[in-house]
């Protein structure tokens, strides 16, 4: 089983989103989610400001668009443990990212990358942009920048992972 969780600050926004494009894409793909399946897809957040908060109602929305529903999820705090249980741990952006390599154990920084790496279609774009201080359009195209890299995350994973 590959397990896969993504990170943002505060777990309401961009990682949850990226949690539901990125099980939608998968399960479109026939890649079944959960601990009984073939991969396993959760999101968190570096800090704990918004802990057991179901996602900004403006990700929800900008999600449903799509039809990607992500009003269920909760937010959580990265925690220690997940460093060792996930294999990749992709962060929407380089504070982020830094924040999780402080903390996790040498051993398993090879698993921590930068979501935006995997999007075929974005060179030169290394960040999710946070949407949350911002309008619908700020939703948007954080919305889009997050289909961009699941969609090559997911080919990515299907060429290494027998998926």
């Amino acid at each position: 089983m590959v397990k896969v969780l993504f990170v943002c600050l505060g777990n309401i926004c961009r990682s949850p989103t990226a949690e539901g494009v990125f099980r939608f894409h998968a399960n479109n793909a026939g890649i079944k989610d959960g601990f009984t399946q073939n991969m396993y897809i959760d999101s968190a957040g570096t800090a704990g400001f918004h802990m057991a908060a179901p996602p900004d109602k403006r990700a929800q929305l900008t999600a449903l668009k799509f039809g990607v529903d992500i009003g269920e999820l909760q937010a959580r705090k990265v925690a220690p443990q997940d460093y060792n249980d996930f294999d990749y741990i992709l962060a929407m952006d380089e504070d982020n990212m830094s924040k999780m390599l402080q903390n996790c154990p040498t051993e398993h920084q090879h698993k921590i990358h930068l979501f935006m790496t995997f999007s075929e279609t974005s060179p030169g774009i290394t960040e999710v942009p946070d949407p949350y201080y911002g309008d619908k359009e700020d939703f948007d195209k954080a919305y889009d920048f997050i289909d961009r890299a699941a969609q090559g995350f997911l080919k990515h994973l299907q060429k290494n992972h027998s998926l």
